[in-house]
């Protein structure tokens, strides 16, 4: 199915349409398989009903809870950017029932999730692929540690108070993340830096 037929396929096709054709070719998004996952997603469908309308507005969408839906170039980008495959294992830091998640499973080969509260707790490790769905400014050891070698990070990246698209990879036990561009992207405050004590 063509991209075009896709995003005509589906309810809301029309603001899914304006959604890439405005927001994401615009900035740049322009891989077919992003647009053809974005178009294929109903982005309404990972909103509280009374924020339907707003789905697909250029920002984040509070979901309540302290919860917020990323705007679609954030999700685009990071999507591009993880360079998804069939044969990898990606883990998701987010819900593992929401809109992230849905664009991500059927581009990987398995996918686990974790809430950002239990990110920090030690898991099964192996997995080659690793998207934080907000932006972090650290990312735990506990997480670090179920990347594999050579594994991927793509999330988002809070220094000194803006938040940018970060990217990396694990070698010899470490991540090391490369800020990308700054955007807009829902800050979770369970990946915050300790505080430290100051006078």
């Amino acid at each position: 199915m063509s991209e075009v037929t896709a995003i005509n396929a589906q309810p809301g096709s029309a603001a899914r349409r304006a959604m890439i054709d405005s927001q994401l070719r615009t900035s740049g998004v322009n891989e077919p398989w992003v647009l053809a996952a974005m178009a294929s997603i109903p982005r309404e469908d990972f909103v509280p009903e009374g924020a339907r309308a707003a789905a697909y507005i250029d920002r984040a969408v509070a979901l309540g809870n302290g919860r917020w839906l990323a705007a679609p170039l954030v999700h685009g980008r990071m999507l591009a950017e993880a360079a998804p495959q069939a044969t990898d294992k990606a883990l998701l830091v987010g819900d593992g029932a929401g809109y992230l998640a849905a664009l991500l499973r059927p581009l990987v080969g398995t996918l686990d999730a974790v809430d950002p509260a239990d990110a920090a707790k030690a898991g099964p490790g192996g997995y080659t692929l690793l998207v934080i769905d907000g932006a972090a400014e650290v990312l735990p050891d506990a997480l670090a540690a179920r990347l594999a070698d050579d594994g991927r990070v793509v999330t988002g990246q809070v220094l000194r108070g803006v938040t940018r698209l970060a990217v990396g990879r694990k070698a010899a036990g470490r991540v090391a993340l490369l800020p990308l561009a700054e955007i807009g992207i829902p800050v979770l405050p369970e990946l915050a830096a300790p505080k430290r004590w100051s006078f």
